[in-house]
C-alpha cells in the first residue's frame, strides 16, 4: 500500500478510548492519506459501535496484515483476546483494563518493530489501572520507551502551523527553573533540531521561549536568560543550528503560529502547554520523535466520566491519526 499504515492500540476500554476510535474511523477524510489497523478487543470495538450508533464491519486480520482494507466501511482489526466486556465497568479503574491496554500497546510495537505498521497513533490509558495491573511503567511514553530500549524520547506538541518542544516536563515550576543551564538549552536545540529532521522538516528556524516576563529585560527580572540561555544560544548558532531567542513567552508563540519559526522550545511544561491548548484544544497532538517508528497520541485522558454515553468527540483522534500519517513516511525513512 501506498498510504501509510497506522497502528491504533485500543487504550483503557472502560474508557472513551474505543468510543473515539470508531467514531474517527467513520471520517472519509483520513482514508485519503493513511490506512488504519485497530490493536484490541473486538467486544470492545463491538460494544463502542453499539454506543455510538455505527454499523460498520469489522475486519479482523493477523498480524501480517493479510486482508487490509484501505477504504471507509470496515474496521481493520487484530484481535487480541477480548478481555470480556461484560465484566468491564465503564468509567472505572480496574485491573483487567490496564491489563488489556498495556497487551494492546505491547502488540502495536511488536508490529511496528517488524516493518507490518509506519506509526502509531495512541489513544488514553489510564495510570491507576495500569498501577492496579502492576504495569511497572507511569504512562504511554515509559511504556514505548521500555519495550523499545529507547531512552529519553522527545515529546512535541503539534497544533496547526505551531510545534512546540518542551524543556522539561512533569516537574515542579520551582524544579523547571532549575532546569534551565546553558547545557541542557544547548542539547535540547540540538536534538529538536534533528527531531524536525527525523520529520522531513529541515528549512527554518527554531525559536527559545523567554523564561522571565519580557525574558529578564537583560537581568532586571531574572538572570536564568543572561547566565543561560543566550550563552546556549550563541554556541548553538556557532555550531551552524539556525535558532533565535530568547523571545518572550507572550509572544513567540503566536509568531511561530504565524509561520516565522518553525518551532519553539519551551522552557517549561505548561508554558508551551498552555500556548498550544488556548489555541485549538482538540487538535493540539503529542507526538514522540526517537523512538524507532513514529508515535502520535491525543491529548487528553480517559474521560471516565462521560465514557459509555456515546458524547465523546473524536475531533483529536481524527487529528492524531492525520499528524500520524502526515509524518510517518518521512520518520521512518529518515530514522532507518
Amino acid at each position: 500500500m501506498d498510504k501509510p499504515i497506522v497502528g491504533i492500540p485500543l487504550g483503557d476500554v472502560a474508557g472513551i478510548g474505543p468510543e473515539i476510535v470508531v467514531k474517527a474511523l467513520n471520517d472519509e477524510s483520513i482514508y485519503r492519506f493513511l490506512t488504519p489497523v485497530v490493536i484490541g478487543s473486538k467486544d470492545a470495538i463491538l460494544q463502542a459501535l453499539e454506543i455510538c450508533g455505527l454499523d460498520t464491519r469489522i475486519n479482523v486480520v493477523d498480524d501480517n496484515l493479510h486482508g487490509m482494507v484501505s477504504d471507509r466501511g470496515a474496521i481493520n482489526l487484530v484481535n487480541i483476546g477480548d478481555i470480556g466486556v461484560s465484566g468491564v465497568k465503564m468509567g472505572q479503574v480496574q485491573a483487567q483494563c490496564g491489563k488489556a491496554a498495556f497487551d494492546y500497546i505491547k502488540r502495536a510495537v511488536e508490529l511496528a518493530m517488524a516493518g507490518r505498521i509506519d506509526a502509531l497513533a495512541t489513544t488514553p490509558i489510564n495510570k491507576e489501572s495500569l498501577k492496579m495491573a502492576k504495569i511497572d511503567y507511569i504512562g504511554h511514553t515509559e511504556i514505548l520507551a521500555g519495550l523499545t530500549g529507547t531512552k529519553d524520547p522527545l515529546t512535541m506538541f503539534e497544533v496547526g502551523n505551531l510545534r512546540i518542544f518542551f524543556l522539561s516536563r512533569h516537574v515542579s515550576l520551582r524544579q523547571a527553573c532549575d532546569l534551565v543551564t546553558k547545557e541542557r538549552v544547548l542539547d535540547y536545540i540540538e536534538r529538536c533540531t534533528k527531531a524536525l529532521g527525523l520529520l522531513g522538516i529541515n528549512e527554518g528556524t527554531m525559536a527559545v521561549a523567554g523564561l522571565n516576563p519580557h525574558s529578564g529585560e537583560h537581568g532586571l527580572f531574572g538572570r536564568e536568560e543572561v547566565d543561560f540561555v543566550i550563552p546556549a544560544i550563541e554556541e548553538a548558532i556557532s555550531r551552524g543550528y539556525r535558532v533565535e531567542g530568547p523571545i518572550g513567552a507572550d509572544s513567540v508563540f503566536y509568531l511561530a503560529s504565524k509561520g516565522r519559526y518553525n518551532s519553539v522550545l519551551s522552557l517549561y511544561h505548561d508554558q508551551g502547554h498552555i500556548a498550544a491548548k488556548t489555541l485549538d484544544f482538540e487538535r493540539t497532538i503529542s507526538v514522540t520523535i526517537g523512538l524507532p517508528f513514529l508515535r502520535t497520541s491525543v491529548d487528553h485522558g480517559t474521560a471516565f466520566d462521560i465514557a459509555g454515553t456515546g458524547k465523546a468527540s473524536a475531533v483529536s483522534m481524527v487529528e492524531a491519526l492525520l499528524v500520524a500519517g502526515k509524518y510517518a513516511k518521512s520518520y521512518k525513512s529518515n530514522i532507518s
